[in-house]
């Protein structure tokens, strides 16, 4: 059961804490816009991860932080993709405790997978999903949205000739980041996007059944979103609907975490799982920020969002 007003008693202490931001996407270049207009403050970036940084460390119960995903943007010129990759991991090592990493797509258009898994410490260089447990009670999954991919593997690599393959099939459109004439949900087959593959759908699948016989609950991370109530369509990861198929096979699923759609929001779908995609730390005007850190409870998760992120309760329905 919630707590009244959705107000934690005082004197409560949350289990643990984590710190999040998304969507940092530096680059030493002038500010720019989005396809939609907005503005984008590539250089600005980098200063907001440094506040969230310093903001983690000064707080004195953070475990551990997640980065979910684009740390750098594409429009980053290529001969400087390495330093400026490096440039911000070591922001990120300035936190005094373990980073979670996620890859979005905007990493991809810098490095290959390759490089990037060992720059940014995955705990298996060889794939970029993964499971840790913060605390017996609790487990965390981060997915790799970008299995099934146009980008980031060899262009001869069976997960782009898949890739390859739906695009053609599903976006007509000669520019493949366009989801021009495409309707609803369709919206979300364009090159930016990717999705999960098979044999991770079976690694999901299998983590979930352990996290149940070890009366764990679960939060499941991904760059891109997985529910249309909390991002918009062209957003969405291509196959998020077989992704949540798993995860409603099991109880213990809570929250999906996700980046990827700058603008944020958050739903609770028909199985009572909490999506929230986070604010981009891109979109912020010098002097604005967007990071914040969850507070972890028994039965909810607790966002407190700095300035330009929204405070979100989270409380679990079973």
């Amino acid at each position: 059961m919630g707590y009244p007003n959705g107000l934690v008693p005082q004197g409560k202490q949350p289990l643990f804490s984590f710190g999040v931001i998304t969507d940092v996407q530096y680059a030493d270049i002038p500010d720019g816009h989005s396809v939609h207009g907005v503005p984008r403050y590539y250089r600005n970036s980098i200063l907001v991860l440094q506040k969230a940084v310093q903001n983690w460390n000064n707080h004195q119960n953070i475990s551990f932080s997640l980065n979910l995903g684009d740390i750098v943007d594409g429009f980053c010129p290529k001969d400087q993709s390495l330093e400026a990759v490096t440039k911000v991991v070591k922001e990120f090592d300035k936190f005094n405790g373990r980073v979670y990493h996620m890859i979005g797509n905007h990493c991809l258009y810098n490095l290959p997978r390759s490089k990037l898994l060992p720059l940014m410490t995955f705990p298996n260089v060889e794939r970029a999903y993964y499971d840790f447990s913060p605390i017996p009670e609790y487990r965390f999954i981060v997915l790799d949205g970008y299995d099934i991919s146009a980008i980031g593997w060899p262009h001869d690599h069976p997960h782009t000739i898949d890739a390859v393959n739906l695009l053609n099939e599903k976006n007509p459109n000669l520019e493949k980041n366009s989801p021009n004439g495409l309707v609803d949900l369709e919206r979300r087959f364009v090159k930016f996007n990717g999705g999960v593959g098979k044999e991770q759908l079976e690694w999901l699948d299998k983590t979930l059944q352990d996290a149940t016989k070890s009366n764990q609950k679960v939060v499941v991370c991904c760059h891109i979103p997985l529910d249309p109530g909390a991002s918009l369509e062209e957003s969405l990861l291509w196959n998020y609907d077989e992704v949540m198929d798993v995860i409603h096979r099991y109880d213990c699923v809570k929250v999906c975490l996700a980046g990827h759609d700058h603008t944020g929001g958050h739903c609770v779908d028909s199985c009572g799982v909490h999506h929230r995609v986070l604010e981009a730390a891109l979109e912020c005007p010098p002097g604005t920020d967007a990071f914040g850190y969850i507070d972890v409870y028994e039965d909810r998760l607790s966002l407190i969002g700095t300035d330009r992120m929204a405070r979100s309760e989270m409380v679990f329905n079973h």
